[in-house]
């Protein structure tokens, strides 16, 4: 018998052996349902349920360790393509962790943990970030130590905190819908260019001539015009979309209503691995977290001011507003038109999260733009795309509280991160490196500045915990 074979017949052998003690054995079965989530889409379209239910069964979901009667993990590999999700050669032989593809952790708490590294010992946090050793590599290959910083064929992800993720979604989702709005006036304005504005945040210029749309202008978004604040490379418009790529991805946990009812397309001998309504729930509870704050500087602090003369400001926007404060929750999703298949409203203004109110919306100081920009080839990958150098513009709200720095954690401090800024950014990376060691001073004050929810967050989940502790009383 080859040795592929028998690999593959010992973990299906493994497998099947779990799944018929799993009603069994104590301990044996899926993790979600030992937590108790029991949460269905329908409940949540029946309007019936409390913002404090779904929030609590999202933290479940968010929290829970996922074992392989759950379906954490893939099928039998495939050694002629051992990334490929579903397929993926692991570490042991019942397939449980690769690392460096994926299959890196059994929770979303395990990378989102840490809420403050500005203390000894840091202080922890549902929500949080992660430090070095939570970093996902991703479609990882050869990997030679004799080359400092280019030996490594993948991409190197240090997890970011999810602290005010629903103001982030609620300026995407309106940034998108005036976006297609513009492009409507285009075809409507032919051969005349468009500019792509919206809240202040320009994409370039569009132009519809000879029947068809010229994108040549347009800047810092794909042509679709939908704005994805999500993932280093702005690749996802919502939550709900990151997660339904992060579950399979870290976990080998396949939603329904991406692979069907029924249907095990990874082949782990499990089918209805996470339904909709988990989703759903993990969506709500992700962007009802509480928003990041800004500290009072001394009097007569200049660190606000030379953020701005040394042109940070041009990209990390230090508050962007929307036009109202409720975010709506949909499914199915779809990424243009944002309107559709509405199934939940929240108010993050009346949920007291942080926000600003302002007007008829929210103030979301968030310190970004929502826009990709090149960032010279320090910092740019090596996958032969379009987007090798290219990077969402980071958000610098809580980023006293958050190091390590830049989109892999290769900054240890904030100096170094600001040193490492290129292409788009070099001229304000060089306006620091020149500045007087008092005004680089009076700018590292002011980020540091700007903190983490630690105690909010704390507060915010231990009331859904309290919560259940009464209701089960």
């Amino acid at each position: 018998m080859s040795r592929p074979f028998k690999l593959i017949t010992v973990s299906l052998l493994i497998s099947i052996a779990s799944v018929s003690l799993g009603n069994e054995l104590p301990g044996e079965g899926p993790r979600l349902q030992e937590a108790g989530v029991t949460v269905t889409q329908a409940q949540l379209e029946s309007g019936r349920l409390k913002l404090s239910e779904i929030q609590r069964q999202g933290l479940l979901v968010f929290s829970t360790q996922f074992n392989s009667y759950d379906g954490y993990g893939d099928g039998p590999p495939d050694l002629r393509d051992p990334l490929k999700l579903g397929e993926r050669v692991t570490l042991q032989a019942n397939g449980s962790f690769l690392r460096v593809h994926g299959l890196d952790g059994q929770s979303c708490l395990e990378c989102h943990s840490v809420a403050s590294n500005a203390s000894v010992p840091p202080v922890f946090g549902i929500g949080g970030f992660g430090g070095s050793a939570s970093n996902a590599l991703v479609a990882g290959g050869a990997i030679d130590p004799e080359v400092r910083g280019a030996g490594f064929s993948g991409r190197f992800i240090n997890p970011p905190a999810l602290f005010g993720a629903g103001g982030i979604q609620a300026l995407a989702v309106e940034m998108t819908s005036d976006l297609q709005e513009l492009k409507r006036e285009a075809q409507q304005r032919e051969g005349l260019d468009v500019r792509l504005e919206t809240k202040g945040v320009d994409f370039g210029v569009l132009r519809f001539e000879s029947g068809e749309f010229d994108f040549s202008g347009v800047e810092g978004i794909d042509e679709d015009l939908v704005v994805r604040p999500f993932g280093r490379k702005g690749e996802f418009s919502t939550v709900r979309a990151f997660d339904l790529e992060a579950l399979p991805f870290h976990f080998g946990i396949q939603p329904v209503e991406v692979v069907g009812v029924d249907v095990d397309e990874d082949g782990d001998g499990v089918v209805n691995e996470i339904g909709v309504g988990p989703v759903s729930a993990l969506e709500v509870f992700i962007t009802t977290l509480p928003a990041p704050i800004q500290e009072r500087q001394r009097k007569g602090d200049s660190g606000s001011a030379l953020f701005n003369e040394m042109g940070c400001e041009t990209c990390h926007r230090p508050s962007l507003v929307t036009d109202g404060s409720i975010l709506t929750y949909r499914f199915p999703e779809d990424s243009i038109d944002t309107s559709a298949n509405v199934f939940l409203e929240v108010d993050l203004e009346k949920e007291r999260l942080g926000f600003t109110r302002a007007q008829e919306g929210i103030e979301v100081s968030l310190f970004a733009d929502l826009k990709r920009h090149d960032m010279g080839p320090g910092l740019g990958e090596n996958f032969g795309s379009r987007l090798d150098r290219m990077f969402t513009t980071a958000r610098l709200w809580g980023v006293a509280d958050t190091a390590p720095y830049m989109h892999d954690g290769r900054a240890l401090t904030l100096n170094a991160a600001i040193l490492m800024h290129g292409g788009e950014a070099q001229a304000a990376a060089d306006a620091f490196a020149a500045a007087e060691v008092e005004e680089q001073a009076a700018l590292l004050r002011f980020l540091r500045s700007l903190r983490t929810p630690v105690r909010a967050a704390a507060e915010h989940t231990a009331g859904l915990s309290e919560r259940k502790k009464r209701s089960s009383r």
